[in-house]
């Protein structure tokens, strides 16, 4: 049965290191749905979801915002993920139909989709005065590689990353995920390098969450759940916005577009969806009467 909720568990390995393993695999189903991704394009806005929702879990409130930017020059063009401290998550490929062969070893090219000529940019709002915006140049393209470099370049925190995403025959994700450990101030060097060792063990992650779920790898490292919370896929677009932005053009360009056009439609990129407007909609909202 498809699963319907996706999951963040986190909890502590060996007493300090924070470990965070992601199920995220109805979130990528979602996606898929709405943007009607390529499985190539699935795999990279997924594991670009798995990343940036991860990041999320450590907002300051639900209020708290975040937004994930890959501009690496692959053909799959530009990725954009945002989210909240309430793990509400919506996000885009530029180019979902993008297509690949495989790599030598059989597996999706993400690597080849995103490309590496290019940056990884994270934009965090806690609402305070002014953001904050770390970049760091892609390593790989292959995603995980990229965040690890951006944790240690731009947030001055190492961490062993391991993410995946699994596509069937029929573009449906079967398993999506990720495992992150990272050492609190003051970690031991030996539990440190441990943890660079057990992340190489999860280079296929997403057939684990699939098989076993996500749960089984918390047992492997003998670590209890300190907590629990969903991740679900959820737009902060609405008509009542895309009105707003309608009144923006002015009454004169509205009724040239409706004129021309016939309708105006505005269009949310992060959750490929449509709002249209009619010439009644447009004499309700500018308040002229029809003769």
């Amino acid at each position: 049965m498809p699963k319907t909720v996706s999951t963040i568990y986190r909890a502590i390995a060996w007493g300090d290191i924070s470990l965070a393993v992601l199920d995220t695999t109805a979130l990528v189903n979602e996606a898929i749905a709405r943007h009607h991704l390529s499985p190539v394009a699935a795999a990279a806005l997924g594991r670009t979801f798995t990343a940036a929702a991860y990041l999320c879990s450590w907002l300051k409130s639900d209020e708290s915002t975040l937004t994930v930017q890959i501009d690496g020059g692959g053909p799959g063009g530009k990725i954009s993920v945002s989210g909240d401290g309430a793990l509400h998550m919506r996000g885009f490929i530029e180019h979902p139909d993008v297509i690949l062969p495989p790599r030598a070893d059989g597996k999706l090219d993400v690597g080849g989709c995103v490309g590496k000529s290019g940056t990884l940019t994270v934009v965090r709002d806690d609402g305070d005065r002014l953001p904050f915006v770390g970049t760091s140049p892609l390593v790989s393209g292959e995603i995980a590689e990229d965040f690890s470099s951006y944790f240690f370049y731009s947030e001055q925190r190492p961490t062993a990353i391991a993410l995946g995403v699994r596509i069937g025959k029929d573009g449906a994700c079967l398993g999506a995920g990720g495992v992150f450990l990272q050492p609190f101030p003051g970690a031991e060097d030996e539990h440190i390098t441990r943890a660079e060792e057990a992340i190489k063990q999860y280079s296929a992650v997403s057939r684990i969450i699939e098989e076993e779920g996500a749960e089984s790898i918390l047992k492997r490292f003998e670590a209890e759940t300190e907590s629990e919370r969903p991740i679900v896929f959820r737009c902060s677009c609405s008509r009542e916005r895309a009105e707003r932005a309608v009144l923006s053009l002015g009454k004169a360009q509205a009724e040239k577009l409706i004129k021309e056009d016939g309708g105006i439609v505005v269009h949310c990129h992060e959750c490929n969806t449509d709002y249209r407007f009619d010439e009644a909609d447009i004499c309700r909202m500018f308040g002229r009467e029809d003769t």
